[in-house]
């Protein structure tokens, strides 16, 4: 019936459709359009829409990343060394966990299955203030100089329901026979996951570490609640230069941020290309 109704009026839907489109990528390029002009403005304040244009808010972000006073730790050096350290520790934390137990969760199946997702995706649901608290709390109590670990413990439990679930979904295309048959032929159960699982799981898990990597690096909520004087992110130091007064060199950075953002975005595209959905 939908089919004889489409083509009926096709014309009239394909004119709604094309119109919600438009209006839905307007609606999401938008705020990226402004943050890209306006980081080009020659003002010196961010005044929309900028008079003249000019690179020298890209060339103040230059001065401030590669200034003298970059190993201090409120400078732009210092965040940027931290959020790619902290960002690299989530990754590898997250894939060493997510692996294994997308490989029990897939092959046990059942309610224990259920169960485990479940669990695992209650940061999604949870709004990121209270759980920002919550770990504020926890890190309070223990009263131990935890350094960058009081970073990345709580980054890690933002995104193993991304990284579990990229992994499930590699894990639910590999077929068990194809464990049975390598077992058969010698090799350990250990040797078997390492060398043919793991392999096969490949898309998932690289897909599952560049999700990581974006998802820690641009993290904001839960890090305002746990940095520190000593241990300060990227997107902290961009609040600490918008707070006031807005500095247009952050418009620039932000630039940057949202190039290697969609470079990402594209690279995992290739990885999971003619294979299941992410979720």
């Amino acid at each position: 019936m939908f089919s004889s109704l489409f083509s009926m009026r096709g014309g009239s839907y394909s004119v709604v459709i094309f119109f919600l489109t438009t209006l839905g990528l307007l609606i999401s390029a938008l705020p990226v359009a402004v943050v890209t002009l306006m980081s080009f403005s020659a003002a010196e304040t961010a005044a929309f829409p900028p008079a003249e244009f000019s690179f020298r808010w890209y060339e103040a972000l230059w001065s401030q990343l590669s200034a003298d006073e970059s190993s201090s730790a409120h400078s732009l050096g210092d965040a940027l060394f931290t959020s790619l350290l902290v960002a690299a520790i989530v990754m590898l934390i997250s894939t060493f966990v997510c692996v294994p137990l997308a490989y029990a969760l897939v092959r046990g199946g059942g309610r224990v299955r259920a169960g485990m997702e479940l669990l695992f995706t209650l940061p999604l649901v949870f709004p990121l203030v209270i759980l920002g608290i919550a770990f504020l709390l926890i890190a309070e109590s223990l009263a131990l100089d935890l350094g960058i670990w009081r970073l990345v413990i709580p980054h890690v439990a933002l995104v193993l329901p991304f990284v579990l679930r990229n992994c499930m979904s590699a894990m639910n295309g590999i077929d068990i026979e194809i464990e049975e048959a390598a077992i058969s032929l010698g090799a350990s159960w250990m040797r078997a996951f390492l060398d043919v699982v793991v392999p096969l799981m490949k898309p998932g898990i690289l897909a599952g570490l560049i999700f990581a990597l974006i998802i820690s690096f641009n993290e904001f909520t839960i890090t305002f609640f746990m940095y520190t004087i000593d241990v300060s992110t990227l997107p902290i130091w961009m609040y600490s230069r918008t707070v006031s007064s807005l500095d247009p060199a952050v418009l620039s950075l932000s630039v940057g941020i949202i190039l290697v953002d969609v470079i990402m975005i594209l690279i995992i595209d290739k990885i999971i290309a003619g294979r299941a959905s992410l979720f």
